[in-house]
């Protein structure tokens, strides 16, 4: 199985247990925030590791202090694996996904259309709760027999927020390993390298553009930095990543 077809498989285990995860409706979530942490600390607090198994080199997380705030390290050395944090929420309720990061180089082999290019210093994804008899019939066959071939956690709906070398911001594509996973640029190019980059999208719109129907609830935040493909190193630092009913600015 494709290492990166298992990554995206384990993320959408958290589907599995989204009726356990911790319900949230409030019109403004913090999720797992990790500027409430002590450096020093492999995982902040409600955040879980997911591993590609024995064969599969791992990323490493961890808790720092960086100027004036706790943030998450993520060093990736040929490196692939991510860490989750569960929840439920409504995508139309607080459908605006904040969060910041900073990274030290990017990835120029990255390409973002080839299964050999798809690496990345920062990956933020959105995992829905979603379900397959929505999908069209073919579509449905098609994610059974995938399931059947690679297990039940492959991917009905998600989407991945990445920091991309060469496409724009704001540009979208499918992942060169599922059609269920919508890779979209959230920072682009090297004019912002080692220094701090806040992101606001709205998942319900990114959603309804990527699948053509509205949002079902959030059931998970995935972040990740993977560079096993290109055979490559990152050094990437995540901010708290929140869910809220408006953009910060308004």
């Amino acid at each position: 199985m494709p290492m990166k077809l298992r990554l995206a498989s384990l993320l959408l285990a958290l589907l599995a247990s989204s009726a356990s995860a911790r319900a949230a409706d409030d019109a403004h979530i913090d999720i797992g925030p990790f500027s409430k942490g002590t450096p020093g600390e492999v995982l902040p607090q409600g955040w879980k590791p997911y591993r590609l198994g024995k064969s599969a080199k791992e990323t490493r997380y961890r808790l720092v202090k960086l100027e004036d705030r706790t943030v998450l390290e993520a060093h990736a050395e040929q490196s692939v694996s991510a860490i989750a944090h569960e929840l439920r929420a409504d995508a139309h309720r607080t459908p605006w996904l904040s969060f910041s990061w900073r990274t030290e180089r990017l990835i120029e082999q990255a390409d973002m259309r080839t299964k050999a290019g798809d690496d990345y210093p920062a990956r933020v994804y959105v995992i829905f709760d979603y379900d397959i008899a929505r999908m069209p019939f073919a579509e449905r066959m098609k994610l059974r027999i995938a399931r059947a071939i690679w297990g039940e956690q492959v991917p009905a709906a998600a989407l991945c927020y990445v920091w991309e070398p060469r496409q724009p911001v704001g540009h979208a594509g499918w992942s060169p390993y599922t059609d269920r996973l919508r890779m979209i640029v959230a920072e682009s190019g090297a004019a912002r390298i080692g220094r701090w980059v806040s992101i606001e999208r709205n998942v319900a719109e990114d959603f309804r553009a990527a699948f053509g129907e509205d949002a079902p609830p959030i059931s998970a935040i995935v972040v990740a930095a993977d560079t096993d493909n290109t055979a490559s190193e990152a050094l990437t630092w995540f901010g708290d990543i929140s869910l809220r009913a408006a953009p910060s600015s308004r």
